[in-house]
């Protein structure tokens, strides 16, 4: 049994459903991973360099993760756009959408870039960067500034290639570029053979170039079109008209990133109340969070890519079956995570400190969260097949509704005000604990309205590709084989 599947080898719109979803999904796992070691290398080299280091990249990493999140609209759009096209058996418009995509995102990442380079100094000094730590922020941010287009060049490859059903060269690319990062920044940062000590700035170059060099990879890879999606210098002059569909459907999608990168934020002020030890608990436990919730948002891409593919070729009850299996699927695998979590959350607190406050604080953490981990997988299912049916404002709505709307003002009633609920005694829902049920109830909360919602079906009405004869289901296409 192969442990990846290329492309070729892929039926994403006939056959079995699990099969191509976790074909597609494990290496976007891997690529996650990969991303996670990137940036890793980036925050322990830093570490063994200076104080003041570590923290200029602790502000730089929310500011980095903003833009991105704002370049993540055209990612999807141009995603969802190929992978409709390419079910549809539509080459010519998957390689336009495609090219199209390459060229927008380039010249909005110059623009970004631009506007964002002499802003990066007062934004950090705005979010309360120490005279300490500013200059070195600022520096880091400067480059990443500039180095945008190759940044989000990168990110519009992986996307473009994940909508063609394409998920392994992404990761191949990727660990090329770790393998760099990881190998250039400690030369960069300390100056050691012949180069210059660049500190915090030689990090940031080491990220620039060797995202540099997956870029050039990327697009050496589409041009070529041996694997993948293939893009034309003819079809990249920028169509304005064709990005009135790029920015109608990335624009959500974009508000989507943004929403969940401010709620984090937003969290921190309240979390931020109460003493050291809990905001300690909270940050070890978001980072366990994010580790664990990788499988789901993986499945989540795939979905998106099965949904969009068999959306275009007209098997909208596949694409439904996709959704409801990668739900069931992810909910079983994390609830049983989520339970060997709530019998031993210690030892894995345990891994990132020996204060004695901390773990305890932050096993009560995983321990009351621990039990919800599924419902997330319900949630992230659902979502990814809202965007791969183009209904990316949904997914926007429904995850703002989630962390926004329900987490964020759970979690500062719960804390700040005693309330006496049958069966539970108060102590258990207030203070801190309070911002830790607000995770529970919008965990699980969030996957009924995702469930819900989806199963409306009005998903099934979108026609992003444009086409004639793109919409309801041809009644023969809607059998399913599975």
């Amino acid at each position: 049994m192969k442990l990846f599947k290329g492309q070729s080898e892929l039926e994403l719109t006939e056959g079995g459903i699990v099969e191509p979803l976790v074909y597609l999904s494990l290496p976007i796992v891997i690529t996650n991973l990969m991303q996670t070691a990137y940036n890793l290398a980036d925050t322990f080299w830093l570490g063994q360099y200076s104080t003041e280091a570590l923290a200029a990249i602790s502000f730089g990493f929310p500011m980095v993760f903003l833009l991105i999140s704002l370049g993540m609209g055209l990612s999807v759009a141009g995603s969802v756009l190929v992978a409709q096209h390419t079910g549809a058996g539509e080459t010519e418009e998957a390689e336009y959408a495609a090219s199209q995509t390459v060229s927008f995102a380039f010249i909005a990442s110059i623009i970004l870039g631009a506007i964002g380079y002499p802003l990066v100094r007062p934004f950090l000094a705005f979010l309360g960067a120490s005279p300490e730590v500013l200059p070195g922020a600022t520096a880091y941010m400067q480059v990443i500034s500039l180095g945008l287009p190759f940044m989000f060049g990168f990110f519009i490859f992986i996307s473009l290639m994940r909508g063609a059903g394409d998920t392994i060269t992404p990761m191949v690319v990727m660990f090329g570029t770790v393998v760099v990062n990881v190998v250039l920044d400690p030369f960069l940062i300390n100056g050691w053979a012949f180069f210059p000590e660049l500190g915090i700035q030689g990090a940031a170059i080491a990220t620039v170039f060797s995202r540099s060099l997956a870029m050039v990879v990327g697009l050496a890879i589409m041009v070529s079109g041996t694997r993948g999606i293939q893009i034309h210098l003819a079809d990249m002059k920028p169509d304005f008209t064709y990005l009135r569909k790029i920015v109608r459907i990335g624009i959500p999608a974009s508000i989507e990133g943004t929403g969940r990168a401010l709620s984090v934020n937003a969290m921190l002020l309240i979390v931020g109340m109460f003493a050291t030890p809990v905001v300690a608990a909270f940050g070890i436990g978001v980072r366990v969070f994010s580790v664990i919730f990788m499988p789901a948002i993986a499945v989540a891409r795939g979905v998106e890519t099965m949904t969009g593919q068999n959306i275009g070729a007209g098997r909208y009850d596949r694409a439904e079956e996709a959704n409801y299996i990668a739900a069931k699927g992810t909910f079983v695998i994390l609830s049983l995570v989520g339970v060997l979590i709530f019998l031993f959350p210690t030892p894995i607190v345990a891994v990132f400190t020996d204060d004695p406050l901390v773990l305890a604080e932050g096993s009560t953490f995983l321990r009351y969260v621990a039990l919800s981990f599924g419902f997330t997988g319900i949630m992230r299912a659902f979502t990814g097949g809202f965007r791969g049916a183009g209904k990316t404002l949904v997914a926007a709505t429904i995850s703002i509704l989630a962390l926004g709307g329900i987490r964020l003002p759970v979690a500062y009633v719960a804390s700040q005000f005693r309330f006496s609920l049958p069966l539970i005694p108060t102590d258990a829902i207030f203070g801190v604990r309070g911002i830790w049920v607000a995770f529970f109830v919008s965990n699980v909360t969030g996957a009924l309205i995702a469930w819900a919602w989806f199963s409306r079906g009005t998903w099934r009405e979108t026609n992003v590709r444009g086409s004639p004869d793109a919409g309801p289901p041809d009644v023969d296409a809607t059998i399913s084989d599975d």
